[in-house]
């Protein structure tokens, strides 16, 4: 599986209100700029991880955005759903019923799809907080980011 731009985007607003905390919610503008994604492209995410729960929306001159839930109860795989990233390894292949190898490739990357997407609802955004901050320690970094 290859995350595509709309899973990484996604990814990095996220990350960006969890990284960049504050009492009143984040503005999209400050997400655009800080993560350099797009700012109507941006606005199309934010739209759909709010269908999802995933966001909250503030409206008003102070409105923005803020995380739905405790980052820690988010995981990679709601993200991805949530803008319809798809996660299936095997997409429409239709093996060859004379041919058992067929068969048994198609069952093995099955079996590695139920996997992934088994492990992608294990991986939580405070745990990929935590590794971004590990790698921006290791590498002596300032505590402001862009991801």
């Amino acid at each position: 599986m290859k995350l595509t731009t709309r899973g990484h985007y996604s990814v990095k607003a996220l990350l960006d209100l969890l990284i960049h905390p504050s009492a009143a919610p984040t503005p999209q503008r400050l997400i655009s700029q800080r993560q350099a994604i797009p700012q109507p492209y941006l606005e199309q995410l934010l739209m759909k991880l709010r269908k999802a729960g995933l966001v909250q929306t503030v409206r008003g001159p102070q409105g923005g955005y803020r995380l739905a839930r405790a980052p820690q109860e988010i995981t990679l795989g709601a993200i991805l759903r949530a803008v319809g990233e798809h996660q299936a390894l095997v997409d429409k292949w239709t093996p060859d019923p004379t041919t058992s190898s067929d068969w048994v490739a198609l069952a093995l990357w099955r079996r590695l799809g139920a996997q992934m997407a088994q492990a992608l609802e294990q991986v939580t955004l405070q745990d990929l907080y935590h590794d971004a901050r590990s790698h921006q320690a290791a590498q002596g970094k300032d505590t402001d980011f862009i991801i």
